[in-house]
């Protein structure tokens, strides 16, 4: 965009003159988000820039983004900006996430107000906006606590503030005079957090009042708000938890309440039912009923322990992608779990990332020495970063691995790409209050793969790794996922590699996007600084998004092991490395599927596709034949012939969500029938022959359907 005349003759001057200075009316010119433009004489704001537009989109504004700031209504624009407006939206639509930034802040601020009125005493700390919602960490005297039982009297209070639509009013002062201010309120939580603000740079310090300055409620704030309180539409109060100040257990004691927020309580309902349903499929508790996988202290934390029903899925999982991998051409490969340090150096995971990794293995010898040396952890360390001392590192990623082999061979370019595959489990020592079940581990199993090409080979390559995702979500049933590319910032220098390679691969990623046909974003300075990349973000059955698989081009780890092929002109050149992982990681994947499906996996994955019940103990023999039928069909056919009654042994299938139960009594083994009921339907749905239900079933799990045999056996149910 052009800048504006003054700042024009600013530039090609050399000096800065103000408008009056110049002596001419001064244009602030407004590109929109459609590429069209506005000018408005001298500064101007967001919200009169809304007014230009239209009254509706004046109304439904809380916010923008000029030059890519968030900012509020009021923000004085003074020279040429590029600009959004954010608006909430309501009823069944989603706000934007800038949209739910801004209220859920501001809804920050009403609750701490809210609280400081029942608790005149509380001091606050620091409020944030986080995923989900917001906090406010705050001090309370001795003798004083907040409970759940108190939120429902904060709920109120928040509602008659947010009733009053008073103003969110900023003011600032010079950082001296602030800090002045802030000292003489004598909050020494507040006095820490101007001083960082200062200290970061800050030449002033913001407030926010609720109405007017020095008459109503402020805070000690960098904003953004919404216009007045009365825009937030739905809230709740939503727990409360200790914390420390900065986060360390040394600091004081600290009551953090947690809250939520939203354009409207339609919005709010639904979060609060997603939230209720979330409960309900928390991959921990189903993976405990259904016996799936066990963590155990002595084991260590972040430690997953496959058990024999959660093994199976992941073993089809696993052949289920090996099936289409072989198809693609890629070649299995088997490393390690522990390479030298060397190695990691050489990729860069050693130092730069080393807070996230176990820390090294050192040869016996080598520590006998050192002890005998006097050798401190300082030392050591030191010694370690610098080369001085060998050792061995779980390892954290299977590239490294994967780049040797590559290595081991001298390439042409007729044998290139090179695909190699991998189920390789790798170590991250996350922080024990990170952890999280099946989602945040520290020893998980990804889906690797590799591929090594030649540039003009890299569109293939790519389009290649995202129809293999596409073949993956599409047998697992999920219907909903979008695409992210991550391009460059091109006015930056942090990455590597020619600008014409970047461009082919960016290229190459944009197209590969377009043709799976899926919603996709593009967008700039996400790249990694080795090459740009491909996320995909699932949608979940009740509306959560996961971030799951990958693709990511690499022109770095390439240059720094120094690979070589031979092109066709018979001297070297430098390959493009490609890494894919369409699970991501099998542990974080399955948990994913776990509280995707709440439990009841398709048939084909399902640990226990079919159980047989008998009726009584006269027709446990035939019960033992239809279970043996089943069988010889690579069927996973269970049996529960115990002295329970038939409800029983019915809910008890229920309970581990078994696909199909097959109730056999005396007039089945007579006609050689089982009576089906399938998971999820509250009633038998009928008998059919034996050899039919066999071949239906069979037939659904060898084409990885859902549901298939019970629509061709009862097309009615």
């Amino acid at each position: 965009m052009m800048p504006s005349k003054w700042l024009m003759i600013k530039r090609q001057r050399g000096i800065l003159l103000t408008p009056p200075e110049l002596g001419i009316q001064t244009m602030t010119t407004i590109q929109l988000p459609d590429g069209s433009t506005r000018d408005f004489n001298g500064p101007v704001t967001p919200a009169k820039v809304a007014e230009s537009i239209g009254p509706g989109l004046a109304q439904s504004a809380i916010g923008a983004r000029v030059d890519g700031e968030l900012v509020d209504l009021q923000f004085k624009i003074e020279q040429d900006a590029e600009i959004s407006i954010i608006t909430a939206r309501k009823g069944e639509s989603e706000s934007s996430e800038d949209a739910l930034w801004l209220i859920r802040h501001s809804a920050a601020h009403v609750m701490a107000e809210a609280i400081q009125r029942l608790w005149p005493e509380v001091q606050l700390v620091y409020g944030p906006p986080v995923e989900g919602g917001f906090y406010y960490d705050m001090w309370l005297p001795a003798g004083e606590r907040i409970s759940s039982d108190d939120f429902e009297k904060i709920e109120k209070e928040m509602k008659s503030i947010v009733d009053e639509n008073r103003p969110f009013t900023r003011y600032e002062m010079p950082a001296d005079e602030g800090m002045q201010k802030v000292e003489s309120e004598g909050s020494k939580y507040k006095i820490d957090n101007a001083r960082r603000a200062i200290d970061a740079g800050s030449d002033a310090l913001s407030w926010y009042a609720t109405g007017s300055p020095g008459e109503d409620w402020e805070d000690l704030c960098r904003g953004p708000h919404v216009p007045t309180t009365g825009r937030i539409g739905g809230f709740k109060v939503m727990n409360i938890a200790a914390s420390y100040w900065h986060g360390d257990s040394k600091s004081d004691n600290l009551t953090r309440v947690y809250g939520t927020a939203f354009t409207d309580k339609k919005q709010l309902k639904k979060h609060l039912h997603q939230l209720e349903e979330a409960r309900k499929r928390d991959h921990r508790v189903i993976g405990k009923q259904l016996k799936l996988f066990t963590i155990d202290e002595a084991v260590g934390q972040g430690l997953i322990l496959w058990k024999p029903a959660g093994s199976i899925i992941r073993q089809e999982l696993q052949d289920f992608i090996s099936k289409h991998t072989y198809r693609q051409g890629y070649d299995q490969v088997f490393t390690p779990h522990i390479g030298r340090l060397e190695l990691y150096r050489t990729s860069g995971h050693f130092p730069y990332y080393q807070d996230s990794q176990y820390p090294p293995i050192i040869e016996r010898d080598q520590m006998t020495v050192m002890a005998e040396e006097g050798c401190s952890c300082g030392d050591l360390s030191n010694r370690l970063e610098t080369g001085e001392v060998e050792g061995y590192l779980l390892k954290p990623m299977n590239c490294p691995h994967h780049i040797r082999i590559y290595a081991s061979e001298q390439r042409s370019y007729r044998d290139l790409p090179v695909r190699l595959a991998e189920f390789g489990t790798v170590y991250r020592h996350e922080q024990s209050g990170e952890l999280s079940g099946m989602l945040r581990v520290r020893g998980f199993t990804q889906d690797d793969g590799h591929l090594f090409c030649m540039p003009e080979q890299i569109k293939d390559e790519i389009q290649g790794c995202l129809q293999l995702v596409k073949i993956i979500f599409e047998t697992l049933g999920i219907e909903q996922y979008r695409v992210r590319v991550g391009r460059r910032d091109p006015q930056s220098d942090k990455y590597v590699g020619e600008e014409s390679n970047w461009e082919l691969a960016e290229a190459a990623c944009v197209e590969a996007a377009e043709l799976l046909g899926v919603p996709f974003e593009s967008e700039e300075g996400e790249a990694a600084f080795y090459g740009p990349k491909i996320d995909f973000v699932v949608r979940d059955a009740i509306g959560r998004d996961w971030q799951l698989g990958t693709v990511q081009v690499d022109y770095n780890l390439p240059e720094r092991f120094d690979l070589t092929y031979i092109g066709a002109d018979n001297t070297t050149h430098r390959p493009v490395m490609i890494h894919r992982a369409p699970f991501g990681s099998m542990e974080r994947f399955i948990g994913f599927l776990i509280e995707h499906y709440a439990g009841a996996f398709p048939a084909w994955l399902s640990p226990e596709q079919v159980r047989v019940l008998p009726v009584s103990n006269k027709t446990a023999d035939y019960a033992k034949k239809v279970q043996a039928d089943l069988r010889a069909h690579d069927l996973r056919a269970g049996l529960d012939a115990g002295d329970e009654r038939l409800n029983a042994k019915v809910r008890a299938a229920a309970e581990l969500k078994i696909p199909y139960v097959l109730v056999v009594g005396p007039r089945d083994e007579e006609n050689q029938t089982v009576s089906v009921r399938v998971h999820g339907i509250e009633k038998d749905l009928g008998a059919v022959a034996l050899d039919d239900f066999v071949q239906a079933i069979a037939k659904e799990v060898a084409d990885r359907a859902h549901g298939t045999a019970r629509s061709t056996l009862f097309p009615d149910a």
